[in-house]
């Protein structure tokens, strides 16, 4: 295996599948599978979940409500995102524990860096909710400190397209797929990977970010035996 600790960002939207709102059952499962395929071949594994498919903060914040309310109310959505897929991962045997940024204490344990680590230790899944515990950072800042907090190898940006495009693949059929990225070129071009401030993150800690298409069966383990999948932001620029 090409790593041995690694961090899955999930975004809240990937796991309500076709609804147009909430979680699908169905497609949760199919996560927490590929997830067990992966601790299965004895992978450490760390996950940071979104919480967009329930509440958005951005989306509430422009709709008048103040930001850092409607950000703490994001946080508590991507804590039901967490307790969900815990639930999954126990029902099929993978041990799994939630760790909060916010207290929580009657449903997940409180984040604690060298408690994460020694849950990867002993094999068992973490899940990270409530973001950073900070309003106006997104979850994907979250993803990159985190990594970077209990030495992640690498970030998985699971997304629903197959890597980064250099326009948006569903609008033009002749976008172009990069295979590889370097972070200032992400950040130069604005590519929304990820936000700045998570690039940013990687980048100083020299973490890379594989962008891959998370309803492809298989693509998780793939992707951690250092088979091409999507792209790879840290690399070298494939951009002429």
């Amino acid at each position: 295996m090409t790593y041995q600790r690694v961090l899955l960002k999930l975004s809240g939207e990937a796991l309500m599948g076709n609804l147009g709102y909430g979680i699908d059952p169905k497609v949760v499962a199919d996560i927490a599978q590929e997830i067990k395929d992966v601790t299965d071949h004895g992978i450490q594994l760390a996950v940071v979940v979104g919480g967009g498919n329930i509440f958005r903060g951005v989306k509430a914040a422009s709709a008048g409500m103040d930001r850092a309310t409607a950000d703490y109310v994001g946080m508590i959505a991507t804590v039901m995102n967490a307790m969900t897929l815990q639930d999954a991962l126990e029902q099929i045997g993978v041990p799994t524990r939630v760790l909060t940024a916010i207290a929580m204490q009657e449903v997940a344990e409180p984040y604690i860096r060298r408690r994460a680590i020694r849950h990867l230790e002993k094999g068992r899944v973490i899940v990270f909710g409530a973001g950073s515990g900070n309003p106006f950072f997104t979850t994907d800042t979250t993803a990159a400190l985190r990594a970077a907090e209990i030495d992640a190898e690498v970030v998985f940006k699971a997304t629903k397209v197959d890597g980064v495009y250099d326009c948006d693949p569903h609008l033009n059929p002749e976008a172009r797929r990069y295979e590889s990225l370097t972070y200032s070129h992400v950040l130069t071009h604005d590519l929304r990977v990820m936000d700045g401030t998570a690039i940013a993150l990687c980048k100083e800690n020299d973490i890379p970010i594989i962008v891959f298409n998370l309803s492809v069966p298989g693509n998780v383990i793939r992707a951690i035996k250092g088979e091409k999948v999507g792209t790879i932001v840290g690399g070298f620029c494939d951009v002429r």
